[in-house]
């Protein structure tokens, strides 16, 4: 088996180091096919100069330009005018008229656009160059490079090496954990060994999904399947390391012990495997292309994580001995003393005081769901940062000093024929400042709409669709309506249709695993319904944090569907591993003493485990995109309540009060089946050629 991986190894060497290469972040990659602005990209990079960036030069002084200023600035528009001409060759008649900077009113700024060819670079390789270009300038005059094309260029500056920043402080993460978890010099190394050999199978793996079938991966799902591989497979060893070290103290023989601990275990990690993964795979519904790209992408890395933790992890750990857990050597012996412990005493509380407990554990919940009514609007684009880039600030001084083009410009294509007729109406549409006939080719005519109200916000959306419905009103012009601003409404707007068909197929989904996995139907949906009252509690204390202590001006629009999936499909992950451990002992001694002695067996292991998806999903709060720290945040902190409270206390606690009643309608409903609490008919479950 060890030897079959390291020949995989070898292969997906390569393939790994080349995910990076079919990573996009382009509108036309991750927006939705249908979408309006979608044509829109797509019909603009197809025209000659579509694949221009816009570079929006604002000049500002506090005092007043003074004429060197003005000097200034137009020497700076023809230099680089002539150091990046266009590629493409205007069609006759289509010159802009008239000097190419334009003052403001209050006589203390100066702008001017410059359009640069692809053919030049990507925005991120242009904008520096473009600042460097215009440093020249006399003491006291301040310049900001902004625009769509800047914009893109700091944002992917904020990407460039995302991957290896997160694969590095995700491994020293999970090294510290696996350190303090295990007090180990050694032991610690092999979990991360065999969980870095199934992040390097999935790199490739979806490496060759991208290439064979087109599947959409951007920077951001490229750091969550790394977050994913080496949470869920760190939680994988944790658990089959727990029955392990459980088994060796009955088994002398190694191997029979890991036969056991895998009999143990295995069916828990496969369910916990198999919900993820249904749950991820719901995702290909999704209209928008860089959610339903999320889906193959993190089943890959969920299956690859499983593969590595049931095939190549206990290989290696039964190889290695028991010697692999110096200093604490599980010694086998025939009589093991079992102490009570922490989660022992945690069960005795909680038996004693069921409804405290139940009460107690919903009331706190309800009290973080209250953070709900905090602010949950859309997070704009200009506040995806957690400092400011030039770019981003650049567009308020242009707001200030240019109220007229405030906001991001939109791009209007109509049949030549309607241009005018089309322009007319634009102009006349309320919210709009300005309207620009650009250049006519390929059929099209290209008009830019400037809208009076600040870039993402709902009265800019508002001007958007105004603009759609009359231009759309125009027979025979097939006027389309795109632009910056334009693509993130649809996204947006989208993503909300997304949620209304993901989330209900998600819940049905792992319902049904979870049913199939208990054999019940009491219990799972009992079980679900923890798992959403804890996304609830989760999200409202997450919105209040971000509201109030980081100061956060939204939620970006893909952190509620997305937070949902990791914390329901992993949440129930938790619940698995107990619910299933209670199964298997209620069979013993009931349903309540199978539960105390399930919470006892299970409890340090899982609280483990869940502060090590935790931390793992934290990585992300280090990144500079409030996106990311809003993920991260709020599924750790999501992981960690729901590890901590809701399956340490609540569940046993409902599962005390429910009784033999949970596992309904299966024979364990049964008072015939189930013997009474603490009667143990069997000394032992093992099998007799086993133990030989």
């Amino acid at each position: 088996m060890i030897g079959l991986w390291l020949v995989l190894a070898v292969g997906m060497v390569p393939l790994s180091g080349k995910l990076s290469s079919v990573t996009t972040d382009s509108a036309v990659d991750t927006l939705p096919a249908s979408a309006e602005s979608t044509k829109v990209a797509v019909l603009d990079d197809s025209l000659p100069g579509g694949d221009n960036n816009t570079f929006v030069f604002v000049y500002h002084r506090a005092g007043g330009m003074t004429d060197a200023d003005r000097a200034t600035v137009e020497r700076h528009y023809d230099t680089l005018a002539k150091r990046y001409p266009p590629k493409a060759t205007a069609a006759a008649g289509e010159d802009d008229e008239g000097s190419p900077t334009s003052p403001s009113t209050d006589r203390k700024a100066m702008m001017f656009t410059l359009e640069v060819s692809t053919a030049y670079g990507a925005p991120e390789d242009i904008v520096g160059p473009l600042r460097d270009a215009a440093k020249d300038r006399p003491s006291g005059l301040e310049l900001d490079v902004t625009g769509p094309g800047a914009i893109d260029g700091d944002m992917d500056a904020v990407f460039d090496g995302i991957d290896v920043q997160v694969l590095l402080t995700t491994i020293v993460v999970v090294t510290l954990l696996l350190i303090l978890t295990y007090r180990s010099p050694v032991l610690w190394i092999i979990p991360l060994v065999a969980v870095g050999a199934a992040a390097l199978t999935s790199m490739g793996t979806v490496y060759l999904l991208v290439k064979g079938f087109g599947i959409v991966v951007n920077d951001q799902n490229s750091a969550l399947l790394t977050i994913l591989v080496f949470g869920v497979g760190t939680d994988y060893a944790l658990l089959l390391i727990a029955r392990y070290r459980e088994a060796l103290h009955h088994h002398e023989n190694v191997r029979v012990a890991m036969v056991h601990a895998l009999r143990g275990a295995a069916p828990a990690i496969v369910a916990s495997a198999a919900t993820v993964v249904a749950g991820l795979l719901c995702l290909l519904v999704a209209d928008l292309n860089s959610t339903s790209g999320l889906g193959p992408i993190g089943a890959a890395g969920i299956l690859c994580a499983l593969v590595a933790m049931l095939t190549l992890f206990p290989a290696v750990l039964v190889v290695l001995g028991r010697r692999i857990f110096w200093p604490a050597v599980p010694r086998f012996s025939t009589a093991v003393e079992e102490k009570p412990g922490l989660w022992g005493r945690l069960g005795t509380a909680i038996s004693r005081r069921r409804w405290v407990a139940t009460l107690g554990s919903l009331g706190v919940l309800g009290v973080l769901a209250l953070g709900l009514a905090g602010n949950t609007g859309a997070l704009r684009e200009q506040d995806q940062f957690l400092s400011a880039p030039e770019s981003v600030t650049g567009f308020t001084v242009l707001r200030q000093h240019f109220p007229e083009l405030g906001g991001q410009p939109m791009t209007v294509f109509t049949r030549p024929a309607h241009r005018e007729r089309v322009l007319d109406i634009v102009k006349d549409t309320r919210g709009v400042a300005l309207a620009v006939p650009e250049q006519t080719s390929g059929g099209w005519a290209n008009i830019s709409v400037f809208p009076k109200d600040a870039p993402d916000t709902v009265a800019e959306y508002d001007t958007i669709l105004r603009v759609r419905t009359a231009v759309h009103a125009v027979s025979g012009a097939e006027a389309i309506v795109g632009g910056p601003s334009a693509e993130n409404l649809d996204t947006e707007v989208t993503t909300k249709r997304d949620e209304k068909l993901v989330i209900p197929l998600v819940l049905a989904v792992v319902l049904i695993v979870l049913g199939l996995l208990l054999r019940a139907i009491l219990a799972p949906l009992i079980l679900m319904a923890t798992v959403i009252v804890s996304f609830a509690a989760a999200f409202g204390g997450s919105v209040f944090v971000f509201d109030t202590i980081l100061g956060f001006k939204g939620i970006d629009y893909s952190v509620p569907l997305l937070a949902f999936l990791f914390l329901v499909a992993l949440g129930v992950d938790y619940n698995i591993f107990l619910a299933s451990r209670a199964r298997e002992e209620t069979v013993r001694l009931g349903t309540g003493e199978g539960m105390l002695k399930a919470l006892s067996a299970t409890g340090g292991v899982i609280t483990s485990a869940g502060l090590v998806l935790a931390a793992t999903f934290a990585v992300l709060v280090t990144l500079p995109l409030v996106m990311l720290v809003e993920v991260g945040f709020l599924v750790a902190f999501g992981v960690l309540l729901d590890a901590l409270l809701v399956r340490s206390v609540l569940v046993p606690a409902l599962t005390l009060l429910i009784g033999r009643r949970m596992w309904w309608p299966s024979r364990l409903s049964r008072p015939a089946a189930e013997p009474p609490d603490g009667q143990q008919p069997l000394a032992d479950d093992e099998e007799p050629a086993l133990q030989r």
